[in-house]
C-alpha cells in the first residue's frame, strides 16, 4: 500500500501520553491534545500488530470521558452512524470502552484527526483581519456540503461554530499546507422533530438565531443562520455580534438594521448578497443550505475534496525520520 507522508507525520506525534485511561485494544493513546465538557481529546495511533488488518486509520483522535458521564459522547457516536457518508464531516471510526488505573470505566470515541486545529484557531491568528475570501469561500463550499447532508438526513447540528469545524490537509503531500473545512462536534445534533421547546437546547449564544434566543426553537434555518455567522467571522476575523451573553445578544439586534449583525462595508458584492441570504431575522426567508450552495459566492470556490483516502492504513512504521518528529498538531481548545 502507498505510504502517505502526511499520516506519518501525524503518527510521529503519537507519544506515549497519559496511561490514567489506559490503551484500546488495537491502539495506543498518545498525549492530550483537547479538553472541553464532554471529556478529552487524544491523539492514538494502531498498535504495530495491529495496522496490516484493522479497519482503523494509523493516527486518530480519541474522545474519553467517563462512562457514567459520557451521554453526550455516546449519543454523539449514534449521531455519526446516522449522518455517516458524507466527505464534509468529521469521521468517526467507532467506540470502545476502557478501564483507568482505578478501575474505571472509560468510554472511548474514535475520530478522525485534525493536524489543522480549529477554524476558530485559523480565524485568531489572522488578528482581526480575517481570512482571505478565497479560502472563505472555499471552506464554506465544504460546509454547506456538509449541512446539505445534515439536513437531509431530518437532523439539525444546534452548534455551528468555527470551534466546531476542523480543518485538514487538502492534499497527500507534507509541503501542500491547504487545508479542508469538516464539521464536527454531532454531540447536540437532534432530529428536526424533536427541537422545539426549551432554552437548554444546547449551543453558542454567539451563533444562535433570533428564534433560538428567544423561543428556544433549532431548526435547520437557525443552522442557515449560525452558517451566516460562522462566514461573516472568517471575513472579518471578528465574531458577529459584540456581546456574548444572551441578553446583550439580544439587545444588539433590537439597536441593528433589520435585527442582522452589521455587515462591514468593503466585502465583494458576492459575500454581502452571501450574507444577506443567511442573517434574515425571519427564518422562513432564509436561504436552505441546497440553495446557498448555488449562489455565485460559493458557486466560484474550489471543490475542496481530500487527495488520499484517510480511512485506509499504510503500513506502520516504527521509527519515523527526525524531520516527521517535529511535525505539529495544533491543539483543539474548549470554547
Amino acid at each position: 500500500m502507498k505510504r502517505n507522508p502526511m499520516l506519518e507525520k501525524e503518527a510521529a506525534q503519537v507519544e506515549e501520553g497519559s496511561t490514567e485511561f489506559n490503551n484500546g485494544i488495537q491502539w495506543k493513546r498518545g498525549r492530550l491534545i483537547g479538553k472541553g465538557s464532554f471529556g478529552s481529546v487524544f491523539l492514538a495511533c494502531l498498535k504495530p500488530h495491529f495496522t496490516k488488518y484493522s479497519i482503523f486509520p494509523p493516527v486518530m483522535a480519541v474522545k474519553s470521558a467517563e462512562i457514567s458521564v459520557s451521554e453526550t459522547l455516546q449519543k454523539e457516536k449514534q449521531n455519526y452512524d446516522n449522518l455517516k457518508g458524507c466527505n464534509s464531516l468529521i469521521q468517526c471510526f467507532g467506540e470502545e470502552i476502557t478501564t483507568d488505573h482505578n478501575g474505571r470505566m472509560i468510554y472511548n470515541l474514535l475520530l478522525e484527526v485534525a493536524t489543522g486545529g480549529t477554524l476558530a484557531h485559523h480565524i485568531k491568528n489572522t488578528g482581526g483581519k480575517g481570512l482571505e475570501e478565497n479560502v472563505v469561500r472555499n471552506y464554506t463550499k465544504s460546509i454547506i456540503k456538509g449541512l446539505i447532508h445534515i439536513h437531509r438526513s431530518q437532523y439539525v447540528h444546534c452548534d455551528l461554530k468555527p470551534a466546531n469545524i476542523l480543518l485538514l490537509p487538502k492534499n497527500n503531500t507534507t509541503k501542500d499546507r491547504q487545508f479542508i473545512a469538516k464539521i464536527a462536534d454531532l454531540g447536540l445534533a437532534r432530529r428536526t422533530s424533536k427541537t422545539k421547546a426549551s432554552y437548554c437546547l444546547g449551543g453558542t449564544f454567539s451563533y444562535m438565531a433570533p428564534e433560538t434566543l428567544i423561543d428556544g426553537v433549532q431548526e435547520s434555518t437557525s443552522d442557515i443562520w449560525a452558517l451566516g455567522c460562522v462566514v461573516l467571522e472568517m471575513l472579518t476575523g471578528n465574531r458577529a455580534w459584540a456581546a456574548t451573553d444572551k441578553v446583550g445578544i439580544l439587545q444588539e439586534m433590537t439597536e441593528n438594521f433589520l435585527g442582522m449583525p452589521k455587515i462591514p462595508e468593503g466585502l465583494s458584492a458576492e459575500a454581502t448578497g452571501f450574507l444577506k441570504n443567511c442573517l434574515v431575522r425571519k427564518p422562513e426567508f432564509r436561504f436552505t443550505a441546497e440553495m446557498l450552495i448555488n449562489v455565485p459566492f460559493v458557486a466560484a470556490a474550489e471543490d475542496q475534496e481530500q487527495d488520499f483516502n484517510t480511512v485506509k492504513a499504510p503500513t506502520f512504521v516504527t521509527k519515523w525520520p527526525r524531520q516527521f518528529k517535529r511535525q505539529r498538531i495544533i491543539p483543539i481548545k474548549a470554547v
